[in-house]
């Protein structure tokens, strides 16, 4: 994927995608908490309406109760063929038609109907009502049949009837019906009072669907589906979203005290989502400004940016193929990516002029090299010298100067001959060996050494004269001085992935001070080193050039006690 199109990439997924899902995120929970405030504020209307409706019917029962327990109802309904005078109906009207809301009644014997008052409904057409079956079921308590329910809504004379069984005062044996119609002004003005939201509405629903009464008047009596009528519905909440006349509501329903009776409030959620609309849009209006913002700074800076790395990058590509050409800056924009492309174009003039440089020191080399090829003839004129040297040792019969000759030739071909700079541990040691050899025919009993090499160390590499000029220093700086026979020592000793090489000797040691002063002036032209100028700070630079650090010298001395010089080198196979 090209790096403009990561840029992108990334921009939409850290800025566009949070913002969408944060946007989404406040919508919908938002919108729940608009559901859970809009059913609570139902929940709390329904209980208020319920409790109004408990106290309308309540007060109605409570004239009926009265009416039934009189002598005038009692007596009329115990004689078979009791025929009621004109005084004792106007006393059961002052018993029954004394509420406002109480349009008219009929009493009825256990086979006939015995007087009604603007109520003309047979006996027969009595026991053909819905609520008849209840009324004798309630034995005696009243039973309220809605106009949604008892089919005066469809007639077009909506009522709410009040249906009861008169039992004896004394044996509470049933003895008559009594049916009293309440105007349905009475629900009217209970649900008028309930508050709900605009386009809401209350619904007053039985047992079996049917709607007994509602707010707006529209749809009473018919019959509906609402899951929270049925004894298999287990849901703890007391709302639900359903379809509700072909549209999306939100439901919240309440058991009324009337355990027929069901209050359900009725929201269209398109009122509940208008609520939460600006918080969609808002969401929508930033997810399309970032979208944008993403777009435009894709055009006007990650384009540029991209476009001089993409010209760095064939600028380098160039470079490879040895062209160095500067890179034109076509806009400044004064950012990084010019210093990028101002700090490729001096990069690359000056890796042109190091290349020139380079070719140029090469040429020199080349010359140096010749040079020495013609200087080969040198070390062979020695070694042909020290031969015919030893020829004339052995013919004359000098043993020591034959042996001299030949561990000084040893010590050339070594030292001259061999032009790597690594040379295996053995090799090395055998130059310490001839070296020292040589110094006895000068120092004759002077001085002894011994030289041990495990055999497991003996093929690993190492830097080649490290450790002749360290002996080379013990001879001149403490054996020299001795008026007793000194001893060197040289050992190597493995140290996990390091070798240690340990040289010692029984002089008379120096101080700090006497070191730093031979350190620091080792490179001086002194009387034993101007013909060698190798020393123990050369060994060490050389080493620690090479290997790095922890490797190079440690030395160990104190005035009385001789000098350890310890050489830590890695193991280096061949």
């Amino acid at each position: 994927m090209k790096l403009r199109r990561k840029i992108l990439f990334a921009i939409i997924l850290l800025v566009f995608i949070p913002v969408i899902v944060m946007g989404t995120v406040s919508y919908v929970h938002f919108s729940n908490a608009m559901e859970k405030k809009s059913s609570n504020f139902y929940w709390i209307s329904l209980l208020e309406t319920d409790r109004k409706l408990k106290f309308a019917l309540s007060e109605i029962s409570s004239i009926t109760n009265s009416a039934i327990t009189q002598p005038a109802i009692q007596q009329s309904l115990k004689q078979p063929d009791f025929v009621l005078t004109y005084d004792l109906k106007q006393e059961i009207n002052n018993l029954l038609i004394n509420h406002p809301m109480i349009t008219s009644f009929s009493l009825y014997g256990k086979d006939r109907m015995l007087y009604q008052y603007n109520a003309p409904m047979s006996f027969a057409d009595m026991k053909k009502q819905t609520w008849y079956g209840a009324m004798e079921r309630a034995e005696g308590r009243p039973v309220w049949s809605g106009p949604g329910e008892n089919g005066s809504e469809v007639s077009g004379h909506p009522v709410l009837v009040q249906a009861r069984v008169v039992k004896d005062y004394y044996s509470l044996e049933d003895i008559g019906y009594l049916v009293v119609y309440v105007k349905p002004d009475l629900l009217d003005q209970i649900f008028w009072e309930a508050a709900t939201l605009k386009k809401g509405d209350i619904l007053l629903v039985n047992k079996q669907g049917n709607i007994v009464f509602n707010k707006s008047g529209e749809h009473i009596g018919q019959r509906t589906e609402f899951p929270f009528l049925e004894s298999v519905y287990t849901k703890e909440q007391n709302y639900y979203i359903d379809n509700y006349q072909e549209e999306k509501s939100l439901i919240t329903f309440l058991p009324s005290h009337n355990a027929d009776w069901v209050l359900a409030a009725i929201t269209p959620m398109n009122l509940i989502s208008s609520e939460s609309v600006s918080i969609r849009n808002i969401a929508v209006i930033l997810g399309t400004v970032s979208l944008l913002s993403a777009f435009m700074f894709d055009r006007y800076f990650i384009r540029r940016l991209v476009r001089s790395i993409n010209s760095a990058v064939n600028g380098m590509k160039r470079v490879k193929q040895g062209i160095f050409i500067p890179i034109p800056a076509s806009h400044r924009a004064d950012d990084e990516s010019d210093l990028l492309i101002d700090g490729f174009n001096r990069m690359s003039t000056q890796i042109n002029e190091l290349i020139e440089q380079v070719q140029t020191e090469q040429a020199r080399k080349k010359e140096a090299e010749m040079q020495a090829l013609m200087a080969q003839i040198n070390p062979h004129f020695i070694y042909n010298s020290l031969e015919s040297i030893n020829s004339m040792a052995v013919l004359q019969g000098n043993k020591d100067i034959s042996k001299m000759v030949i561990s000084l030739g040893k010590l050339l071909r070594i030292s001259i001959s061999q032009n790597q700079e690594l040379i295996p541990l053995h090799m090395e040691f055998e130059h310490v060996r001839h070296y020292l050899d040589i110094q006895k025919f000068r120092f004759e009993d002077k001085f002894s050494y011994a030289i041990d090499i495990p055999g497991t160390l003996r093929t690993y590499m190492t830097q080649k004269l490290i450790v002749q000029p360290i002996v080379e220093n013990a001879l001149y700086h403490a054996i020299e001085q001795m008026e007793d026979p000194g001893f060197i020592s040289i050992e190597a000793q493995e140290c996990g992935t390091d070798m240690i090489i340990i040289v010692k000797d029984n002089g008379p040691g120096f101080d700090l001070a006497t070191l730093m002063s031979l350190w620091n002036k080792e490179r001086s032209n002194q009387k034993k080193y101007n013909d060698s100028g190798v020393g123990l700070k050369n060994v060490h630079e050389r080493l620690n050039i090479r290997f790095g650090n922890p490797y190079g010298l440690l030395v160990c001395s104190s005035p009385g006690f001789g000098s350890t010089i310890c050489i830590r080198i890695p193991k280096i196979l061949p």
